[in-house]
């Protein structure tokens, strides 16, 4: 079969995953997916949105983000960690949302609003081999 035209662009990737959350859904799953879902669109969404990041979709949980700029990447997921770490403030160690993020920039394939390719997967991988926090 040919292939069909294929777009492709340069993208800085960020890959974001929740660290324990098979453990804390097996604690408590409504109590998890709640916060989950309070954090994304209180913090996760406005923080990595307002350093010019989309959303490229949400899978349980993690996300994929696409920016224009790896400076930009970068600077918004520093400040995501800081404001997930002042929300982790005061909970109980076993409750915290923790995040592990991987970064990189590279060819990405283009089909629709969603992203594939190296520059993707390379991200994924980085981000399991990420430090939590």
């Amino acid at each position: 079969m040919a292939e069909t035209s294929v777009r492709r662009r340069l993208a800085a990737i960020a890959v974001l995953d929740v660290v324990g959350y098979s453990r804390m859904m097996e604690m408590d799953e409504t109590g998890t997916l709640a916060e989950l879902k309070m954090r994304r669109v209180a913090i996760l969404q406005p923080t990595l949105h307002s350093h010019g990041g989309r959303v490229v979709k949400v899978m349980g949980d993690g996300m994929l983000v696409e920016f224009s700029s790896a400076v930009n990447a970068v600077a918004g997921t520093i400040e995501l960690q800081r404001k997930m770490a002042e929300a982790n403030a005061g909970v109980l160690e076993e409750r915290r949302i923790v995040l592990r993020i991987g970064i990189n920039v590279g060819d990405v394939i283009v089909e629709g609003n969603d992203l594939y390719g190296a520059g993707v997967n390379v991200a994924a991988r980085l981000e399991s081999l990420a430090e939590p926090g």
